[in-house]
């Protein structure tokens, strides 16, 4: 290996989480890109009250956690904290888990932990979280064989050695590249598969839910998704801590026993965000609140809307039989599209 190559995982982890990594950088991701916490307070509505059904579920314990995976500077946390009701408030157990650290001025009801908090009972959340998770990637070569692809600090890329062992275990099961012409990439999953399973485990009886952009694999990328984004904008992705690293999720690798997959969409819906409009018989009778129905409408359009975050895919991963009742059609749970 030249001297500066090394491999996309290791390459990632530095830019991202080394000492001056870009996730450290004191604006923090929302100086750069905007997530659905950011674009309207409906999400953590959202947020809120899939807490309040796992609460319910749970048969309401004495205490409840509510951890955010890659929180980074604790937006949904802090959202969700603003629409709990004080009964609920004063049994839960806000945990953010991010390796940045802690920013000023944060709710000191909130636990700020590098990890997730092991053996709690509720709602773990994790908002594009995974796609930041560091993994490496292959390409094949003139005969068709998988290697791996090395980078340097500048972007740079050089195919390494062929892919072997659990990696190429992976790519056989869920990333397939035999056959496919030189040139065709695929992100190895894997670091994924585990760390969504250990975040996971974390929790003894409750709920896990992952957002993310994703693909599964009747529809993989031939060339993959590995990008960066850097002030709003989608740019090269160079290891350097510039700019953000990311890479959509194969989340049907990931998914456990008794999951559920479904976009962002019908979650959401399930959940009460509507973009329907509201009455304009409403514009007569209280023109103010017309106005503040009519923009939330345009929020819950915005999260909703297929080609945009409505196209994100969740997750939804229930840990023990008590919210296994909230992945389903009817009740109100969250339901599988149709």
């Amino acid at each position: 290996m030249a001297s500066g190559t090394t491999t996309w995982r290791a390459a990632t982890e530095a830019a991202l989480y080394g000492p001056n990594g870009f996730y450290r950088r004191p604006e923090g991701p929302a100086g750069h890109f905007r997530t659905s916490v950011h674009a309207s307070a409906l999400y953590a509505g959202a947020v809120a009250e899939l807490l309040r059904r796992v609460d319910e579920a749970l048969g309401h314990p004495a205490e409840l956690a509510f951890t955010d995976v890659g929180a980074g500077r604790g937006e949904l946390l802090a959202g969700v904290l603003g629409r709990t009701p004080p009964e609920l408030a004063a049994r839960l157990r806000p945990y953010a888990g991010e390796r940045a650290d802690r920013p000023p001025g944060l709710d000191g009801r909130i636990t700020w932990l590098s990890d997730v908090p092991d053996g709690v009972e509720g709602l773990l959340f994790a908002n594009e979280w995974l796609d930041n998770v560091p993994l490496d990637v292959a390409e094949t070569d003139a005969e068709g064989l998988a290697r791996q692809v090395l980078v340097q600090e500048d972007g740079e890329e050089l195919l390494g050695g062929p892919v072997a062992g659990e990696d190429a275990a992976w790519l056989a099961s869920w990333w397939p590249l035999d056959g496919a012409p030189p040139g065709s990439r695929a992100e190895i999953g894997r670091p994924r598969d585990a760390a969504w399973a250990r975040a996971v485990g974390s929790l003894r009886a409750g709920l896990a839910v992952a957002v993310d952009y994703a693909h599964d694999r009747a529809d993989r990328p031939p060339f993959g998704t590995l990008t960066g984004f850097r002030d709003g904008r989608e740019v090269r992705p160079v290891p350097d801590g510039s700019c953000d690293i990311t890479a959509h999720v194969a989340l049907d690798a990931c998914a456990g026993r008794g999951s559920s997959l479904l976009t962002q969409r019908a979650a959401l819906r399930a959940l009460g965000v509507d973009g329907s409009r509201p009455p304009l018989a409403l514009a007569s009778s209280d023109p103010a609140a017309y106005v503040r129905a009519l923009g939330a409408a345009g929020e819950a359009a915005e999260l909703t809307a297929p080609g945009g975050l409505g196209g994100f895919r969740w997750l939804v991963q229930p840990v023990g039989d008590a919210c296994a009742g909230l992945v389903g059609p009817g009740g109100g749970h969250l339901a599988e599209e149709g």
